[in-house]
Order: structure tokens, then sequence, then C-alpha cells
């Protein structure tokens, strides 16, 4: 993961997977975050032509994390990045992937992940994602229980898909 610090300056529950959006967004529209934008240029030059990254074994992150206080332009910065790659948005909150029934959430996870592949290359963005953080084992309650899976399934997803794909997860968080 590609890790961002960022300072200051709903889809249906049930169904979890949004449709996918075209970006009006470009980093035209997002106001100073200069050092943000340039660490994701090369992103863009990914998602437009992943093969050209495949081809020379070039090791292309499979995911930004956006840190940063409430309204500083993290959710804005991932649709520009799709919109200057011109590929599909998806987006969703991680507490949509958070379920009182255990297997829910990981379900919600592998069908999400299932429409970015068949419409690849595109941006996934996970806001909140420190939601489906924390502390994986140790007390079994059905919450956490839950959790662990959910999380687990994430992180097999990401590591599943190949460079040549072209799928970017970006994830923000509020915490740092």
């Amino acid at each position: 993961f590609l890790a961002i610090h960022r300072e200051s300056g709903k889809l249906n529950s049930k169904s979890l997977i949004t449709s996918k959006q075209k970006s009006l967004f470009t980093f035209k529209d997002v106001a100073g975050n200069t050092e943000e934008k340039e660490e994701m240029t090369e992103l863009i030059d990914f998602l437009k032509q992943p093969q050209k990254y495949e081809t020379i074994g070039a090791a292309i992150p499979r995911g930004v994390l956006l840190e940063g206080p409430p309204g500083t332009g993290k959710t804005l910065l991932a649709k520009a990045l799709a919109g200057e790659a011109n590929v599909p948005f998806y987006a969703v909150s991680g507490s949509e992937f958070v379920e009182m029934y255990v297997g829910v959430g990981a379900s919600r996870v592998r069908k999400l992940f299932k429409e970015a592949k068949l419409n690849a290359p595109c941006v996934l963005f996970i806001d909140e994602i420190d939601v489906l953080g924390g502390r994986r084992g140790g007390n079994s309650s059905g919450g956490n229980q839950e959790k662990d899976q959910t999380l687990n399934q994430l992180l097999t997803e990401m590591d599943g898909f190949t460079p040549s794909q072209g799928i970017i997860v970006i994830g923000a968080t509020n915490r740092a």
C-alpha cells in the first residue's frame, strides 16, 4: 500500500455494489494537494497501460491509503484519480461490509471485487476502511468473527489479482 497523509485544506447495503460511475473529476478539480497528486501520477499511467508495467516486471501498489481529518478531499482525490485515468469508479463505505451474521460481509467483499474485475481497469474506493481493521483472532464473539472474516476476504481479494487486471483499491480513514 502507498500511504498518503492528508492535512486540512450510499449505496444500498443489501446489494453493496454501486453502479460503476464515470468520474467527472480530474486533478484540476482538486485544490492544492500537489504532493498527493504527484504520488498518484504513476497509478494513472498504470491504469491506462498495465501491460507496460507487467512487461518490465514493475511492482505497482495494489492500493493506496488516504488518511486525514474529514473534509480534506480524500474522496475527491480518489474520484480525480479515476477521472484522470478515465476508468470506472466504485465507492463503498467500510461500514457496509460489517454485518451481524458471520459470512455476510465476506460475501459482499467477494461480490464487489467480482464486479471490479469484470470492469477493470478501475478504481475501487473504500471509505472508512478502518472499520474493517482491528485485531484479528483472539475474541471469538460473533461480531469479531464477522469482522475477521470480512477483513481476511478483503486481504485475500487484494492479494489475488494480478497487476495486469488494473484494479487500484483506495482506502480512506480519518484515524491516524
